[in-house]
């Protein structure tokens, strides 16, 4: 049985950040796997500053190829829009019958409004759910706290965003060390958020 923990997010674009995380987490957890789900449009992010949907896939693709156990997925491309996580993990079960165990990985900011989630309950009866530490506001909700199938891992607190790295390359500054160099080299060939 493979360990799979879904990181799920717009990776706009994938950043050093991110493979910290899912590195740390396959290498010091349970975990077998990490797959990148590149999500198409989620419903809490407007569109606008979106790349499109495979140009981020290939920017996973690129950031993960050194590292055996990152794998990009776009399951959820062929999924209804918008999507809720709850429909990718019965996807994924589906897909997938047999062999894996698939389980969320989440930054302490997300697990704080968890409970607005869709389903949020049957995420939790269904799935092991792996956070990692991120500097935010708010309390995790009293139900998360101790859970048995929630598991803190004390991974790297990166304070690297997407949008930082977008909004300061499109302002010129040199954003290239907080991207994997595959990525800074697909981004800057293609111009992307100039």
């Amino acid at each position: 049985m493979k360990k799979v923990g879904l990181y799920f997010g717009t990776f706009n674009p994938i950043h050093i950040g991110h493979l910290v995380i899912s590195n740390h987490m396959v290498e010091f957890s349970d975990l077998d796997e990490v797959w990148f789900v590149v999500t198409p449009q989620s419903p809490f992010k407007a569109k606008k500053s979106l790349l499109d949907n495979h140009h981020r896939y290939q920017m996973v693709l690129e950031a993960t190829e050194e590292y055996p156990k990152l794998k990009p997925s776009k399951i959820e491309f062929d999924l209804p829009q918008p999507n809720y996580t709850i429909n990718t993990l019965v996807h994924l079960m589906e897909k997938y019958p047999e062999g894996y165990q698939f389980c969320l990985i989440m930054g302490e900011d997300n697990l704080k409004s968890f409970h607005k989630w869709k389903n949020y309950e049957e995420i939790l009866k269904g799935y092991e759910i792996y956070v990692y530490p991120r500097v935010s506001e708010g309390v995790v909700d009293h139900q998360f706290k101790g859970h048995p199938r929630i598991q803190v891992v004390k991974a790297p607190i990166m304070e690297i965003s997407s949008t930082f790295i977008r909004h300061e390359h499109k302002n010129g500054k040199n954003v290239k060390p907080m991207l994997p160099p595959a990525v800074w080299k697909y981004m800057d060939e293609m111009n992307f958020y100039r």
